[in-house]
């Protein structure tokens, strides 16, 4: 049994472990983290075995806090400086935003009183700052990236990691010519449930896998990106025309400001906010760290009729070295998030802070279907000689796992902590600049796709997406 895992099926634990394997397991009775579907896979009584999966990065010692900065306090910048804060190899020591609440809700999340500026680049001076947090909506990632790196700074990216192709080779060059530590921010490449899955993966117990399929999806105003215009929003509290930067020039708009994924000029839609977190765990699990050669995309614009340029519906088929991945987004029903993959012997599932494995049946068996054409008497002749053949019964069919993450598990904490410790000890990490563009240059093929009603193929020589 790995180190970081508890099981629910070995004795002799401490209390402290049998506390936290009594809490797994009321968790997984009362809160119901694997779906019915799953339960029905583990079919023919078949008892499931159980573990709660531990951290470890969170919990590894530091010698020295790493003192860094965050560009961008929205939403989700505050919600990484909430998470920061409870790590002990962080230190924030000053903020930037260009929206006077955000500055304000940015000092509220981090706890205490940081300095804060409309101008990042005062912050990208000083010497004091080892490594930047950048959350700024995606069409600005290229120049924020950019200008950190220049002033010699590691960076962490939220995802996506571009807004577009030539964005994201302009920043894989910077990183690699800087030699900075880049990390991409789509947490659950350092999710503990993710880790397990691609554990169970790289040891072949899942067989030959073919076909990955996956699904994020939502059924709410908020899930489709239609936030609330915040009290007090105008151009005299945000600088819109910074904002605005590298994209094209128009008139103040709150909608645009604080829903900023529904638009092109921005950011990529359902590719871009959800297709990357989908993609980003099926590398992570998979091993496969590519551009996948082709893909396909449909859908629809049905619901949210706003002025978005996105749709709320994405379905795209990958084709990826040796796999189909087909990943689906809705945003006209609730129907949540699982990853399979389906491989000979075994299939895999991840559904929320769960994973459930569950043996394939391949034990030998007779034909029936196909003799329904035969005569009684080469019936009973092909049931003796199977039976001659196969003198012996087969073994049973493993019973079915699951593997679940702790009650409160942060994997955003986690992969800050991950990218902290690469800060200070320059260890390579999974989710780097070039996992990061691989990955968005997905999302960005299933647009092109979808777009252009038509395949998208990658051109690995002209580092291009041809249709």
């Amino acid at each position: 049994m790995p180190s970081n895992c508890y099981c629910a099926c070995v004795g002799g634990h401490n209390p402290a472990q049998q506390a936290k394997i009594a809490n797994a397991q009321e968790r997984l009775i009362t809160m119901g983290p694997i779906s019915r579907r799953e339960f029905v896979r583990l079919g023919g009584g078949a008892v499931a075995i159980t573990t709660l999966l531990v951290p470890e990065v969170l919990a590894a010692p530091s010698d020295r806090k790493i003192r860094f900065v965050s560009i961008g306090t929205g939403i989700r910048g505050c919600d990484l400086l909430r998470s920061a804060r409870n790590l002990p190899n962080g230190e924030c020591v000053g903020t930037a935003d260009l929206y006077d609440m955000h500055r304000k809700a940015g000092v509220e999340a981090w706890g205490s009183n940081i300095p804060s500026t409309k101008d990042y680049r005062e912050l990208l001076d000083r010497k004091d700052v080892d490594a930047v947090v950048v959350a700024v909506a995606d069409f600005q990632h290229r120049h924020v990236v950019l200008d950190c790196l220049a002033a010699g700074k590691d960076v962490y990216c939220e995802k996506p990691m571009s807004h577009n192709v030539e964005d994201g080779f302009a920043m894989v060059k910077a990183v690699q010519d800087g030699k900075r530590i880049f990390q991409a921010g789509s947490q659950r490449v350092s999710n503990i449930v993710f880790k397990k899955a691609a554990e169970i993966y790289k040891s072949g117990r899942l067989g030959e896998v073919t076909l990955v399929t996956a699904h994020t999806d939502r059924n709410s105003p908020s899930g489709a990106w239609v936030y609330p215009i915040a009290p007090g929003a105008s151009p005299e509290t945000i600088d819109w025309k910074t904002w605005l930067r590298d994209a094209p020039e128009r008139p103040f708009d709150a909608a645009r400001f604080f829903r900023w994924r529904c638009f092109a000029d921005y950011g990529e839609g359902l590719a871009g906010d959800l297709f990357v977190h989908l993609l980003s765990g099926i590398q992570c699990v998979s091993g496969i760290n590519a551009v996948p050669s082709r893909a396909y995309s449909t859908g629809s614009l049905t619901h949210f009729n706003d002025g978005r340029d996105f749709p709320d519906l994405l379905a795209t088929l990958y084709d990826y070295p040796g796999l189909a991945v087909n990943l689906r987004c809705n945003q006209n029903n609730d129907a949540g998030e699982d990853t399979t993959f389906y491989g000979k012997e075994g299939t895999l599932t991840i559904s929320g802070d769960t994973l459930t494995v569950v043996s394939q049946d391949n034990r030998p068996q007779p034909e029936y279907y196909a003799l329904d054409g035969w005569t009684a008497e080469a019936k009973k002749k092909y049931y003796d000689d199977w039976k001659a053949a196969h003198p012996q019964s087969p073994a049973a069919v493993p019973p079915g796992e699951t593997y679940s993450a702790p009650q409160g598990y942060d994997d955003t904490a986690e992969h800050i902590a991950s990218f902290f410790r690469a800060v200070e000890t320059h260890e390579h990490v999974v989710e780097d600049e070039v996992f990061g563009n691989n990955c968005a240059i997905a999302c960005h093929m299933a647009n092109y796709s979808y777009f252009h009603k038509n395949l998208a193929t990658w051109d690995p020589a002209a580092q291009t997406i041809k249709g």
